[in-house]
């Protein structure tokens, strides 16, 4: 990934209302966006690869 290319996982509005109440309608929304977005898929990567 390129620098001009970053995740906007990290501040979305609606990962924010998911984590403050993950059991409200949004929340789980946002669990089932999780499990085929490309986008957090390639920003989860990119945290594995940040860290190690």
């Amino acid at each position: 990934m390129t620098e001009e290319q970053k995740h906007n996982c990290e501040n979305c509005p609606m990962r924010a209302k998911a984590e403050a109440k993950p059991k409200s309608l949004i929340g789980r929304f946002w669990k089932w966006h999780t499990n085929w977005c490309p986008g957090w898929k390639a920003y989860q990567e990119s945290l594995k690869q940040a860290e190690g």
